[in-house]
């Protein structure tokens, strides 16, 4: 029998995707945690995998940025890449290089420039093998990313080219519901919410009623089951800034790199990640392929929390390899992941009988209702909510994307309640421009023989102050070769240019390990500004060898 040249297109394309996701051999995303429950539940170590009995605890929680409308809200949501302060500056320089080639890419595949499209994805491609990173490098999981995104974009590019989409399974054969076992996982799961995490189950009920229209319009015109739209209860409690440990951000929990596979921006004013709308349509197209991958919705679901790659990988360590029932398994893998099916099942059969479970669910709060309107002008959020008599958590609370709760300084969509939308732009042009602070933190090399106590007095900070800002899990532990992130503030005097350069002088530099365009700043009496716009830089990351021009300003 001959097939078609479409359907061999088809197979040979959905081949590229499979192939390569099966070679990524760690996660794609880090197992993730819901936010944490009541401060005064005392927090317990977890086992590597499920025990068959003793009583639920609560999940490991994250922390979490500011609570909208209930907590303080000026939080900064910072890059996995960006925290760890494990992270090696060059190779973190290298996957923003080829995300955002691939963010090009797409652009042109929407243009239809084919040929544009696959040029750049050339360049997405070459940074792979660029990357020399050890197994257990942060950043492991966003090359494997990286290499995802590179084949769905070829695949997008020729689907162009031959002016045909791909074959997708139809809604119907997505559309089957999650499956509603009992079992001792779930109902440990359900003990968990009756118990110590009641109220905060109660509390995620009521603030689900904010986006769940949304998000249950988005899941049907999807075709996934209506069940989906419950999801984020045990991602994040449908909070539209929680932060996890792994550092997965949002109501649906993305890391940066996931993020970027699904076209969510994320630049210095706006992180798409916290954006409950666009989140959730990258969320369902995220759904959708590891469903169209795996066959079933609770395998599906497993691997959005901890990877696709890391379930393939467990998949294939089983002696019988087509047991891929996800309880077949269940045992195998990451203990959140291992708990993330079973209290999404939990919540499910809690909502759809509430008084069957002890539960009295409140009234839903009012889905969110406003108008957008086009605004190319930085401002604060506040100043603006006080120029149009609004709560200033008003503005906020429409908008929680924005990373400093401010406009951007360019063309942006913002949300205003209904009716506020030309008050809003006349009080706009009246209000001072806003500029968000640019390098809040310094890297520092751990060398041999050093501690945290020497390393705060040389740079005259706090022990404190660099465990938190780094996520130290000890005041006293650290390694050579650890990169640390050093708060500003503490900097040490501004190191001296090299000999024989006076002010006013312009010289070539060479960039050596180490160097920030905040230390050579200091070293040259200039600013970061002046320095970018003297070489073109787009960004603040340095390659050793790099040769940059500066112009020495007057110490």
């Amino acid at each position: 029998m001959k097939m078609r040249k479409t359907e061999v297109f088809g197979v040979l394309t959905l081949a590229l995707v499979l192939s390569v996701a099966a070679a990524c051999s760690s996660p794609a995303r880090t197992a993730r945690t819901t936010p944490k429950p009541a401060a005064k539940t005392p927090q317990k170590t977890e086992p590597a995998k499920p025990a068959p009995a003793g009583t639920a605890k609560p999940a490991a929680q994250p922390a979490e940025l500011p609570v909208l409308a209930k907590e303080d809200i000026n939080g900064e949501a910072q890059s996995s890449a960006e925290k760890n302060g494990e992270t090696d500056k060059e190779a973190a320089a290298l996957l923003e290089e080829g995300f955002a080639a691939c963010q090009e890419a797409q652009a042109a595949i929407d243009r239809g420039d084919v040929d544009e499209a696959l040029a750049k994805l050339d360049e997405a491609y070459a940074v792979i093998p660029r990357l020399k990173l050890p197994p257990e490098s942060a950043l492991v999981q966003e090359k494997n990313d990286l290499r995802i995104l590179v084949a769905q974009r070829i695949q997008r590019a020729y689907a162009t080219s031959q002016k045909m989409g791909l074959s997708r399974p139809a809604a119907a054969s997505i559309n089957n519901a999650v499956p509603l076992v009992d079992n001792q996982w779930v109902k440990k799961e359900i003990d968990s919410f009756q118990g110590p995490e009641k109220a905060w189950f109660v509390d995620a009920y009521k603030r689900s009623g904010l986006y769940r229209d949304m998000i249950l319009a988005e899941v049907r015109k999807a075709g996934l089951p209506d069940q989906i739209a419950w999801l984020p209860m045990i991602e994040s409690w449908f909070r539209v800034r929680a932060l996890s440990r792994a550092r997965a951000l949002g109501m649906w929990q993305f890391i940066s790199s996931t993020g970027y596979r699904y076209g969510l921006k994320r630049d210095k004013y706006v992180d798409e990640r916290m954006d409950p709308e666009k989140a959730t349509r990258a969320a369902i197209e995220h759904l959708t392929a590891l469903h169209d991958m795996f066959g079933d919705w609770l395998t599906a679901l497993a691997a959005y929390n901890c990877g696709e790659a890391y379930v393939q990988k467990v998949i294939r360590a089983q002696r019988i390899d087509y047991l891929d029932n996800f309880w077949d398994l269940f045992n195998n893998l990451p203990w959140e992941t291992a708990r993330y099916v079973p209290r999404f099942i939990a919540s499910l059969r809690i909502i759809s009988d509430p008084a069957k479970y002890g539960f009295d669910l409140p009234a839903p709060e009012p889905a969110l209702t406003y108008e957008t309107v086009r605004v190319s002008t930085p401002v604060k959020l506040a100043g603006l909510a006080q120029s149009l008599s609004l709560d200033p958590l008003v503005l906020t609370i429409l908008n929680p994307e924005l990373r400093f709760d401010s406009t951007p300084n360019y063309a942006y969509d913002l949300r205003v309640p209904a009716g506020y939308g030309e008050r809003c732009l006349a009080c706009v042009a009246t209000l001072p421009q806003y500029v968000p602070p640019d390098v809040v933190t310094d890297r520092y090399r751990v060398m041999r023989g050093d501690t945290l106590g020497g390393i705060a007095r040389k740079f005259r900070t706090s022990v404190d102050a660099i465990v938190r800002i780094n996520d130290l899990r000890s005041r006293t532990l650290i390694r050579e070769g650890q990169v640390l992130r050093i708060p500003v503030s503490g900097l040490p005097a501004n190191p001296a240019p090299p000999a024989g350069v006076k002010a006013g002088d312009t010289v070539t530099y060479v960039v050596k390990a180490g160097d920030t365009l905040s230390s050579l700043s200091r070293m040259f009496s200039t600013t970061v500004e002046k320095i970018r716009a003297a070489n073109n830089l787009t960004s603040d990351e340095l390659a050793v060898g790099q040769k940059l021009t500066i112009q020495v300003g007057r110490s």
